[in-house]
């Protein structure tokens, strides 16, 4: 069958290429209207159970998509006029931008900010700053006063700082407009920008804006830099593979081809109604950087043959027959692991799957054909070929030494060190975190503004700015209503009690708001603040009647009882610490339990976080043993013989976890952002062992022994993959000075693994593949497969 295409499609090469070039600027016009896509939802996982709580109760609880802005004097206090006018116009403006809903907004100013007040009637709620002030009518006595009943309201370290100098806007944004339209999270950061951060900063006020709309826009704004690094890692493999094959039209080739399936890359994403996420910008280069790999074993196998004095047509149509079989299933490997990025049942993840897989799986076509289809078409000089030859086998040489690890004792002290490198490894990936390592917004600098403000708020303030949210929420009746007499159940206040005693203690939680906390409160108020009535009523009159006072609080509690809350305001949103919480709120749900009532977890952006890091914790073995299984399956296929598989598989498992320790050295936590960077890495060094494993089979089946065998692979395509392997990890290592923490992150790790890989390909795989020989003997000869007999 294969020689039926070879023939075909290079005696038709014309047509195919014209339809190739019709559909590439097809494409194109749809490519360029791809843009920037970030959504909240996306981020989600479908159907955890901390999501579900988070869906139920997102209208009445704190919402995880909130916008926190703070107003801070540079020098003195905010309790003066020029600070509270600013407050003022702050809020306003916060209040009437696009997604916010207004409802929810809060600071000194809003009406939903209240002064509660013990009297002989009982409490008084007065707003914190009364109808009738207005900032025209300011003077400082009024601002005093101001002062005065914030600090009597309890609003000293959630609504202004401990050192007074600031004071905080509250909001929660929609994902969804009126008109169903979903919010544009790149561009709603310029919003904050012109409307809020250069509407009202100057050199007496500084403006801190945090909140997932302003992280991810950030994170946009870095990720639109990462087209000049990719420009400039395209400008260094370029002068690489120049460098390489000392030909312009050869380097052109290479990246043309790769630079053609991106644009249709692009243009399927544009098709099927997709965006570019932020977070899975590097995807497309990393797809791109496989295409270059697989670019330059093709070009090296080309000019070998016109070496050999074979035409340009005869060349490439080896290169095609030869190449097909191992390229292809290198690809097809790659394009298997990005899909089981499917069974992470986030929409993110899905979305970068798809992207991934649909580069991917062009490359089989731009690559694999169409490189050949054209270098068949070029004048290639037989003196160029030559001189070609000689520059590779000089540049080869070194490799004969290398080429002796295929003797017995070298093979054996190469595995014997792979092995322990192995075990080291294993060990100290063991305990490496899953989630994020950093406080503040992981994927920026510690010096990113958002970051800097991040900290300055969570420094000032005694509210975190990540809490998690329990719900106790009343089992409906069988009608499906609340059972009446919801509101006077006074073992679910002192069971929510109890929880809350037992979690101020847990490290990591700064302080609790609850429904019972604000029932001692009430209960303690309304008895002449007697401290000893500090407790949870145990009449059912009383309890209800401080439920009613409670309600008006929001996201506590509903009006009707079913649902009341605990808020857990949390030093930082590193995985440890959100870990540590949620195991000691499983360990009270699973050591107490009320008949009736129900402890859901765990809304709250930390709740949300955590939700993400479980399925990604989740996800991750079974992905990686699909991944490995698709690989053995078409090793197996394609050669038919296990000792392949092995040999193939053995090489990448090291790999892996040596990548593993090193995230876990430069603290790099799985996430949603790494976990496709490892799967990337399974993708490259399967091409490394793939094209040697394939050359050595050639070899032994032309009777050679396995030392000859792996020295002729090794020197034909030693050079090549080294070649590939540093040419990338330059191109790469060049993120490392990128503005997004993460994207540097990536730099440095994907240079790492395409170091790693290819010397595990260099070095185990033919020192494996000598033991496997020589501890259980062939006892049929090396069967040819496919283009292996060209």
């Amino acid at each position: 069958m294969l020689p039926r295409l070879e023939a075909w499609l290079f005696r038709q090469r014309r047509l195919v290429l014209v339809l190739l070039a019709l559909f590439t600027l097809g494409m194109a016009w749809f490519a360029i209207q791809l843009r920037m896509d970030a959504g909240f939802e996306k981020q989600l996982p479908i159907g955890h159970e901390y999501v579900e709580t988070f869906q139920a109760y997102r209208t009445d609880l704190i919402g995880a998509n909130r916008l926190t802005i703070v107003v801070k004097a540079r020098d003195g206090s905010i309790w003066n006029v020029a600070g509270l006018k600013r407050l003022y116009d702050v809020t306003q403006a916060v209040t009437f931008l696009p997604g916010v809903s207004r409802s929810s907004v809060q600071s000194l100013w809003t009406p939903n900010s209240f002064v509660n007040e013990i009297t002989e009637e009982g409490f008084r709620a007065d707003p914190l700053i009364p109808g009738t002030v207005t900032p025209e009518r300011l003077d400082q006595g009024v601002v005093d006063k101001i002062a005065n009943s914030t600090a009597q309201g309890g609003f000293i370290g959630t609504l202004v700082a401990r050192d007074q100098s600031s004071a905080m806007i509250t909001a929660e944004l929609n994902e969804l407009d009126e008109n169903g339209q979903q919010l544009d999270y790149v561009a709603y950061n310029q919003v904050l920008e012109q409307q809020i951060r250069a509407q009202f900063e100057d050199e007496a006020f500084e403006i801190q804006i945090i909140g997932f709309a302003k992280q991810i826009g950030d994170i946009a704004d870095g990720a639109s830099a990462v087209l000049e690094f990719c420009l400039l890692a395209l400008l260094l493999t370029a002068a690489a593979v120049y460098w390489y094959c000392h030909s312009v039209r050869f380097t052109l080739l290479a990246l043309g081809c790769s630079l053609t399936s991106l644009i249709w890359q692009f243009g399927s994403l544009r098709l099927l109604g997709y965006g570019l996420d932020p977070l899975a910008v590097l995807v497309p280069f990393l797809v791109f950087a496989i295409g270059v790999s697989h670019g330059v074993q093709q070009i090296n196998y080309i000019v070998r043959e016109i070496a050999c004095g074979k035409s340009a047509e005869e060349a490439a149509r080896s290169s095609f027959s030869g190449l097909l079989i191992p390229g292809t299933l290198a690809l097809v490997t790659a394009f298997v692991s990005f899909v089981t990025l499917l069974l992470i049942p986030i929409p993110m993840v899905r979305e970068l799957a798809i992207t991934a897989s649909l580069g991917v799986a062009y490359k089989i076509i731009t690559n694999l054909v169409m490189l050949p289809l054209v270098a068949s078409m070029l004048k290639v000089e037989g003196s160029y070929a030559v001189a070609e030859e000689v520059s590779r086998e000089r540049r080869a040489r070194w490799l004969h030494g290398l080429a002796r690890l295929a003797e017995w004792r070298n093979a054996q002290v190469v595995l014997g060190v792979a092995v322990l490198v192995f075990i080291a490894a294993v060990w100290q990936s063991h305990d490496r975190v899953v989630g994020t390592l950093q406080a503040g917004a992981p994927e920026l600098r510690e010096d990113a503004r958002f970051n800097r403000d991040a900290v300055s708020i969570a420094g000032s303030y005694d509210i975190g700015l990540d809490w998690l949210s329990v719900v106790f929420e009343v089992s409906p009746d069988a009608s499906g209503e609340v059972p009446p007499g919801a509101c006077e159940n006074v073992a679910l206040g002192q069971y929510q009690d109890n929880f809350v005693w037992a979690m101020q203690g847990v490290p990591g939680v700064l302080s609790v708001a609850s429904f019972s906390t604000l029932m001692r409160q009430y209960n303690e108020g309304y008895n002449e603040g007697n401290p000893k009535m500090s407790a949870v009523p145990i009449d059912p009159l009383n309890y209800s009647a401080l439920a009613t006072e409670v309600a008006r609080v929001a996201g506590i509690m509903r009006s009707d009882c079913s649902m009341t809350a605990v808020h857990l305001y949390l030093a930082d949103h590193k995985a440890t610490t959100i870990n540590r919480v949620l195991e000691a709120a499983k360990a009270f749900r699973a050591k107490y339990s009320m008949p009736g009532v129900t402890m859901r977890l765990a809304s709250g952006n930390a709740g949300v976080l955590a939700a993400i890091n479980e399925e990604v914790e989740k996800s991750e073995t079974p992905m990686l043993l699909y991944v490995y299984a698709a690989i053995a399956l078409l090793v197996l296929v394609v050669y038919r013989d296990l000792r392949a598989v092995l040999v193939c598989c053995l090489p990448l498992t090291i790999g892996t976890f040596i990548g593993y320790w090193f995230m876990k050295e430069l603290q790099i936590g799985l996430t949603i952002a790494t976990l496709p960077v490892m799967v990337l890495a399974v993708g490259i060094g399967v091409d490394y062992a793939f094209y040697i494993y394939n050359r050595l089979q050639l070899h032994q089946a032309h009777g050679q022994p396995i030392t000859k065998a792996v020295e002729h692979a090794l020197l034909e395509v030693g050079v090549a993959t080294i070649f590939t392997a540093i040419t990338l990890a330059i191109g790469v290592a060049t993120w490392a000075f990128s503005d997004l923490k993460f994207q540097a992150d990536m730099g440095k790790l994907l240079a790492f693994m395409f170091m790693v890989n290819m010397i595990m390909a260099m070095t185990v795989l033919p020192a494996f593949a000598v033991w496997l020989e020589r501890v259980f003997p062939r006892k049929r000869p090396v069967r040819m497969v496919g283009a292996l007999a060209h």
